[in-house]
C-alpha cells in the first residue's frame, strides 16, 4: 500500500489534510528489514516513531529482573516510537522484525520539528491526537475487566 494510504489511516494524522498528509510523507523514510532484526533497543536514545507498512514488529519489554517478554505485535498501520517526537527520551522497549521483508516509514525528531514550526497546524493537530492517545492509555493502564 502507498505511503500516504497509509498515513490517512494511522490515527496520528487524524485531522490533517492531503496537503499536510503529503508533507509527512515527504520527511518519512523506508527502511525494510528482514526477520529477527533489532530496530531499536529498549533504552537507547529515541531519534525517530516508526510506521509500519508491511509486515509485522514485535515490541519486546524487560522488566526489572532482566526478563524480556513479548508486549505486543503491531502491523500495517500501526505505530511505535512516537514519543521520540516530543521528548527524545529513551526507548520504554525494544523493537524487532518478525517477518522477513518488513518495511516501515521512519519519522527523524528534527525533521518532525522543522515541520511543525513551517506549518504550526501539523504541530498542533499532531500533538492534540498525541495528549489524547496518552490521555487514554493512562486512564486505563490499570483497567481490570475481572472488577477484583
Amino acid at each position: 500500500m502507498e505511503l500516504k494510504q497509509i498515513l490517512k489511516r494511522v490515527d496520528l494524522f487524524r485531522g490533517l489534510n492531503n496537503a499536510q498528509i503529503d508533507q509527512i510523507a515527504s520527511i518519512s523514510q523506508e527502511e525494510n528489514y528482514d526477520q529477527g532484526v533489532v530496530i531499536f533497543k529498549q533504552g537507547s536514545a529515541g531519534d525517530k516513531m516508526y510506521i509500519v507498512g508491511a509486515g509485522q514488529l514485535e515490541v519486546q519489554v524487560r522488566d526489572s529482573d532482566g526478563t524480556t517478554y513479548a508486549a505486543i505485535y503491531l502491523g500495517e498501520g500501526q505505530i511505535v516510537g512516537e514519543m521520540a517526537l516530543i521528548d527524545q527520551g529513551k526507548r520504554s522497549a525494544s523493537v524487532m522484525a518478525v517477518e522477513n521483508g518488513t518495511t516501515i516509514y521512519s519519522i527523524p525528531n528534527h525533521e518532525f520539528t522543522a515541520l511543525c514550526e513551517r506549518d504550526t497546524a501539523i504541530g498542533y493537530i499532531m500533538m492534540r491526537n498525541i495528549a489524547q492517545d496518552l490521555s487514554f492509555k493512562l486512564r486505563h493502564r490499570d483497567f481490570d475487566p475481572s472488577g477484583s
